[in-house]
């Protein structure tokens, strides 16, 4: 590795520099900011220039998954996501039976050792069996700390989040025990009142409301449910939530609502992408579920269609709020970079900040991916 000089549109922390430089010495960032304060000859603008991007709830990608215990499914998956920008992803587990549970956390925490995905998300299986959409409701169950602290266990310290449903019993103990361990409880998949998913959240360091909007009842006036009480606390400052902004799972409006709401500091830009993310239409498991994907769109296989994760790739989410919900560049990039990175603690990476790890994505003017750096090494 050695130093390398990058001139172009640099999407900052707090601003867009529109003719920035980037310094990069070995996986180090070692300065930020306009070309103008450099005195050494710059090379010509390349394009726009952002964070690597910090996905923290992805099942898998690239026609491969996070989900089925195999070690090159994982590889693969994180690979893809790399490719598209994603210079952090989160492995996350679906609800399945304990031991392919357990197998699909080892295998991902492998992965993590080989510095391939940068944590874990366990995605039940202590969830509401109304409200469980994708997820298998064969395999839900009522929290156990026996079985969570053996996927902790088996996690080998990689796993930063856990979702569950606050309302079913020992839930609330269950949210204790993972503070404890410093992992986040995260609230969905859920039909708990405001008041107890305001509490669950608000009882962490970084509350996070998974998914906001689905997995869970609509915002009535009368029953604000999660979705109201999970509004106040991150207006408040006790919690962000994930959207899923790929015109599939929220509308647009909602999406530009939210920032509008809660500003991008709060807010957590996710794909919930599976197997068939980048790939063409066809049949895909997700965990233990059949798939069929369809327009780009993935629903169960069957009598039910409840959509059945994503097919985005988080540049693609980016995108899309920037061009169709008309969030901001800024914002919108750090609702996917830096935010999600310190809802897990990740202190080394999201943003374009000297000290950093030299994570990077060019993109061109309609924010499509050209090269991707990780670790001040160019992977595309």
């Amino acid at each position: 590795m050695s130093r390398e000089v990058l001139r172009g549109r640099v999407v900052a922390p707090d601003k867009v520099i529109d003719d920035g430089v980037v310094v990069v010495d070995g996986d180090r960032i070692t300065f930020v900011g306009a070309a103008a304060d450099v005195e050494d000859d710059l090379p010509n603008p390349v394009g726009t220039l952002l964070p690597g991007l910090v996905d923290i709830h992805c099942h898998g990608g690239g026609g491969a998954s996070f989900t089925l215990g195999d070690d090159a499914e994982v590889s693969a998956a994180a690979a893809h996501h790399l490719a598209q920008g994603t210079t952090s992803v989160v492995a996350s587990a679906v609800t399945d039976s304990p031991d392919r549970m357990l197998a699909s956390v080892r295998a991902s925490a492998a992965a993590a050792a080989r510095g391939e995905v940068a944590a874990i998300h366990l995605e039940g299986p202590f969830l509401s069996s109304a409200r469980c959409g994708a997820q298998d409701p064969r395999h839900l169950l009522h929290p156990d700390l026996g079985l969570a602290r053996d996927l902790l266990e088996a996690g080998e310290g990689f796993v930063r989040m856990m979702t569950l449903a606050p309302e079913l019993p020992g839930a609330e103990t269950l949210a204790d025990l993972l503070v404890e361990r410093d992992v986040v409880a995260a609230v969905g998949h859920t039909e708990a009142s405001a008041s107890i998913t305001a509490r669950v959240l608000g009882r962490q360091r970084a509350g996070l409301t998974t998914h906001l909007f689905n997995g869970m009842p609509p915002l009535h006036h009368r029953a604000p449910g999660p979705v109201g009480g999970a509004l106040a606390a991150a207006a408040q400052g006790n919690a962000r939530v994930e959207l899923i902004a790929d015109g599939v799972h929220l509308a647009d409006e909602t999406v530009a609502l939210v920032f509008t709401l809660l500003g991008s500091d709060r807010i957590v830009l996710v794909t919930d992408a599976m197997a068939a993310a980048g790939m063409d239409d066809g049949d895909y498991q997700l965990g233990p579920q059949a798939v069929t994907v369809r327009e780009g769109v993935a629903r169960l296989r069957g009598g039910d269609a409840s959509i059945a994760g994503g097919t985005a790739r988080l540049v693609e989410v980016v995108r899309r709020v920037v061009q169709r919900a008309g969030v901001g560049l800024v914002d919108a990039v750090a609702s996917a970079s830096r935010v999600p990175a310190a809802v897990l603690g990740l202190d080394d990476v999201g943003s374009l900040t000297a000290g950093l790890r030299a994570d990077l994505l060019l993109v061109d003017e309609d924010l499509r991916p050209e090269q991707v750096m990780r670790a001040g090494e160019w992977v595309r």
